[in-house]
């Protein structure tokens, strides 16, 4: 396998999950190409296009998602060994349905961060971390990434840090905040061992994994998703959700237009003597 392949599956710049992710795709583009006589050299607009056709057509099939992915890892890939000016214009990617996010009601997330709730630190812990990421719309790698001085109480703000380094201030709710106090002063004192700055802690006293938020909240990103609805509806602009939510293009935000779109044709059906 080509040097640079490692060399780029080691870079600092891609997170744990993708470097995972990312892993499998490019060694199946180096197996690829190594079984049509190509080098990573050689690679150009018409082998690209070749090798997106050739994952359209494998059994069992794949999901345009998986494909986008894929493509996106042989893409990021170029840029890295190659050079950005050698990076095709055209993803090649297949179109995706566009699905929209499922956001639960108020009453709804109400009733499932109690139940986050149990006797003992780690119960506290959990409705302390459920809290804040709905508060703040974290995604759960922000989340467990967060440090002790990353929230300011008095500021009532949270320093995130997101996707590609990029760095953000969220607003710290009310109940957020009640439930993070509490936890600081009742259950992280008796989970830590030794000096770990992370805010939220394992049984075993260090950072929590991504994997263990996973298990505790079975959808996080449905909270996240719950965040910037619930913004929406309460009348806040898609500029400042894209703030909030820390995506780079509007575009991405765009989805929750179409959320929000659903409640209007209700109420519109309700309230206009035409509909």
């Amino acid at each position: 396998m080509d040097e640079r392949i490692a060399r780029f599956l080691a870079s600092p710049a891609l997170s744990e999950s993708t470097r995972r992710a990312y892993g499998i795709d490019v060694r199946q583009f180096s197996d690829w190409l190594s079984s049509r006589g190509l080098k990573l050299d050689d690679f150009d607009v018409r082998s690209f296009a070749d090798y997106a056709a050739d994952l359209g057509r494998r059994r069992p099939k794949l999901a345009p998602a998986t494909i986008g992915r894929k493509l996106a890892a042989v893409r990021a890939l170029v840029r890295f060994a190659l050079g950005p000016e050698r990076v095709p214009d055209t993803s090649f990617a297949p179109r995706q349905p566009r699905r929209l996010p499922e956001a639960p009601k108020s009453e709804e997330i109400d009733t499932e961060l109690a139940a986050l709730e149990r006797d003992g630190p780690l119960g506290l812990r959990n409705r302390a971390l459920g809290e804040l990421v709905y508060s703040a719309g974290l995604r759960s790698r922000e989340a467990v990434d967060l440090d002790l001085g990353d929230v300011d109480f008095e500021q009532e703000l949270v320093h995130v840090h997101g996707k590609g380094g990029k760095e953000r201030m969220v607003p710290l709710g009310e109940e957020a905040a009640h439930w993070l106090a509490r936890y600081l002063h009742r259950a992280r004192p008796e989970l830590a061992r030794g000096a770990e700055n992370a805010l939220f802690l394992s049984a075993r006293g260090r950072r929590l994994d991504t994997s263990t938020l996973r298990r505790l909240l079975p959808h996080p990103h449905r909270l996240r998703h719950a965040f910037a609805t619930h913004l929406l509806e309460g009348g806040a602009d898609l500029r400042t959700i894209q703030e909030l939510l820390g995506h780079s293009s509007l575009s991405t935000t765009q989805i929750y237009s179409h959320v929000d779109g659903r409640r209007l044709r209700r109420v519109y059906d309700r309230a206009h003597p035409r509909s």
